[in-house]
């Protein structure tokens, strides 16, 4: 029980202290799950963060629970995911009493902008961090490439693109191997 309540304090402290949502999280996540938990290494939530990507929901509630499975089961994957959601589902409740009476406070509006800035930050962080993950050899650039113009420049769904990059990837991968 002490392992699942845990969990439950772990992502409750990354839900409450990370705002932005699940791209702001990673490297709060990586911190937490990978360097100091070592619940899972910095491959498996990038394959976490990927699969969030492709299913119902939000990324980082869909990467508690794998993490939360993975160390726990069920039970864990429960109480991880509920972690991360208890803290913004309080905030939220807070902010609608509250910001229908401040929204046009110019400081208000001067202290979300400044968030909104540390967000991209912490964006541009994870991106980062998510490169020297996953981006190795000429296949990732080149998969990244054309994914970052594709999803750009274009009006093709994200999912559509995951899945293209992902045969993309097997394709060019097995080429490469045989050809050694």
């Amino acid at each position: 029980m002490k392992e699942l309540w845990e969990l439950f304090i772990v992502f409750f402290r990354i839900g409450a202290f990370t705002f932005g949502g699940g791209y702001a999280m990673l490297p709060i996540i990586q911190k937490e799950i990978v360097d100091d938990k070592k619940w899972a290494t910095n491959e498996e939530v990038i394959d976490y963060y990927a699969i969030g990507q492709c299913t119902p929901g939000i990324i980082a509630v869909n990467t508690a629970t794998f993490i939360g499975y993975k160390n726990k089961g069920i039970l864990g994957a429960i109480f991880a995911t509920v972690g991360m959601v208890f803290p913004s589902l309080v905030i939220i409740i807070a902010i609608a009493n509250f910001f229908m009476h401040f929204q046009d406070n110019p400081i208000v509006q001067h202290a979300f902008a400044g968030v909104r800035l540390a967000v991209v930050a912490l964006v541009v962080n994870a991106v980062v961090r998510m490169w020297k993950t996953s981006v190795k050899d000429i296949v990732g650039i080149i998969i990244f490439g054309l994914t970052f113009l594709i999803i750009a420049f274009t009006k093709i769904s994200p999912v559509i693109v995951i899945i293209l990059s992902a045969v993309l990837g097997i394709v060019l991968n097995l080429k490469k191997a045989t050809e050694r």
